[in-house]
């Protein structure tokens, strides 16, 4: 069991629901969600990119088996989708005070979700984002999400941040800058699912909030119910 100071977070890009077998089967989708066994998840391609953009969970049948509930967003891809530019946090056995929705910079259409909440473990700031394919985009992207860091609350960055590379030639630098410390250092690969190379996935602890552990969620039902396997992190946060 975490220590009361500790929060268990995790990211899933769930590839519309549709798994290595390419079927879409969102109640897979739902059990993957309930075995990572979070308190506070960031959730990408949860909505059809054409069409309605309707999304593709059943987001009661979710409650039910995990206790979780999306951040509700004023702003969305449509009346039908859950999220916004397929992003969605889920959260538990917490109190929402802010959630707003950023359109991103770059040549693709990109948006990311800030919200602020309070868990018995403290007070927390989430930015949920899936960045752009191209570096340049992505460069631009950080920049723009590294203003949203909060100096005086613990931050979390979570996300298919499509990214892999390390150093200098990393598109992240721009929020790696703001960690205050470097808490968002280890990378852990994710992506493609059934043999894992690249480290797509991130859970960044800025200011405040501090990766005490950091693992792939690697089953054989992760395995193919996307193209990429969840991340879970332990995250403790401090006043």
């Amino acid at each position: 069991m975490p220590q009361p100071e500790s929060l268990i977070v995790g990211s899933y890009n769930i590839h519309k629901a549709v798994g290595s077998d390419y079927r879409r089967d969102p109640h897979r989708t739902i059990s993957v969600i309930r075995e990572i066994g979070a308190d506070l998840v960031a959730l990408q391609e949860v909505d059809r990119r054409f069409g309605d953009r309707r999304g593709v969970l059943d987001l009661a049948a979710l409650k039910q088996a995990t206790g979780l509930c999306p951040v509700p967003l004023s702003d969305r891809m449509g009346d039908l989708a859950h999220g916004w530019h397929g992003n969605l946090i889920l959260f538990r056995d917490a109190e929402l005070e802010d959630a707003r929705v950023i359109t991103l910079p770059g040549l693709e259409p990109r948006g990311a979700i800030v919200a602020d909440l309070r868990f018995a473990a403290g007070p927390v700031r989430v930015i949920a984002a899936h960045l752009g394919l191209l570096k340049g985009s992505r460069l631009t992207q950080a920049r723009r999400l590294a203003a949203e860091i909060d100096d005086g609350r613990p931050t979390l960055m979570m996300g298919d941040l499509n990214e892999w590379r390390r150093g200098p030639g990393c598109s992240l630098m721009p929020l790696k800058t703001g960690l205050g410390g470097g808490h968002g250092a280890r990378n852990v690969a994710s992506f493609p699912a059934r043999r894992p190379v690249l480290a797509l996935d991130r859970i960044i602890g800025c200011t405040r909030a501090q990766i005490q552990s950091l693992t792939p969620h690697d089953t054989p039902l992760a395995r193919l119910a996307s193209d990429h396997l969840p991340i879970r992190a332990r995250i403790r946060l401090s006043a």
